[in-house]
């Protein structure tokens, strides 16, 4: 079982090293909530006890030494769309957006996932930080990039930026269809050279960290660096959406990614 005392999240030595900017790819480590979602789960929108999610928040918020301080994420839609905010959006009108901005010290912001990939940027000159939610159709449609432009329209330099990619499903878990295939490739051609197969497998398994990486490196940012473990197949850290259909849960937990001008 998930440890219930120490939040234990996995770290990007490039954005720790930074001055005045904390940051965590959060396991289910240190959390409160039991059952299926046993751990740190932070997705208001699973069907855990709301007081145990915002309990697991403010977790979060207290171990980036912002005690108090709401953490801020989206309405996540697979998408391309990035949002700069400068205090908290009401709880009910959620930002219908994958990458959230901000240049507001002590707001937390994060981004939620459970297989999707988790990425975090800052630009440690200008303080902008960013954090993005990349499945494989935000991935394809352009989220990485929306990210960047949103960041340069708060005062960051491209060519200072960090990102580093977070857990997610790994490519030995990620096994597609033929109608993925076509889907992928017919929005980027590029996708069909992370798309592999193994011998006595007829479909396809897709790497997704692999391809969010790639997508980041035609941006031209100062360092790319990735801290990424498979969340289906390392059960007592991470939650994942795949494992829980798999095992017919009907629900499942999300971990955050957060980060943060101190």
């Amino acid at each position: 079982m998930p440890n219930t005392q120490l939040l234990q999240p996995c770290l990007a030595a490039a954005l720790a090293e930074l001055p005045g900017i904390r940051h965590g790819f959060f396991t289910r480590d240190g959390g409160v909530s039991s059952g299926i979602y046993a751990g740190l789960n932070c997705g208001l929108g699973s069907n855990d006890k709301r007081e145990h999610v915002i309990e697991n928040r403010h977790r979060v918020a207290s171990h980036l030494g912002q005690p108090g301080a709401p953490v801020v994420t989206l309405y996540q839609t697979h998408s391309a769309v990035a949002v700069a905010i400068d205090g908290p959006p009401p709880p009910d009108a959620l930002p219908k957006a994958d990458a959230v901005v901000t240049t507001v010290p002590g707001l937390v912001i994060g981004a939620l996932a459970a297989d999707c990939c988790p990425i975090l940027f800052a630009d440690p000159v200008a303080r902008v930080v960013a954090a993005a939610h990349a499945g494989w159709r935000g991935a394809v449609s352009g989220i990485c990039e929306a990210a960047v432009v949103k960041m340069e329209e708060s005062g960051a330099v491209r060519g200072r930026i960090i990102a580093a990619v977070g857990p997610c499903i790994g490519p030995d878990a990620y096994e597609v269809g033929p109608d993925f295939e076509t889907d992928v490739t017919g929005r980027d051609a590029g996708a069909a050279a992370f798309l592999r197969r193994r011998h006595g497998k007829p479909r396809a398994f897709f790497d997704l960290p692999g391809y969010v990486e790639g997508r980041l490196g035609r941006l031209r940012l100062a360092k790319i660096e990735n801290v990424t473990q498979s969340t289906y197949e390392n059960e007592s850290k991470f939650f994942s959406y795949r494992r829980a259909c798999h095992r017919g849960e009907g629900d499942y937990g999300r971990q955050i990614s957060a980060i943060v001008v101190a």
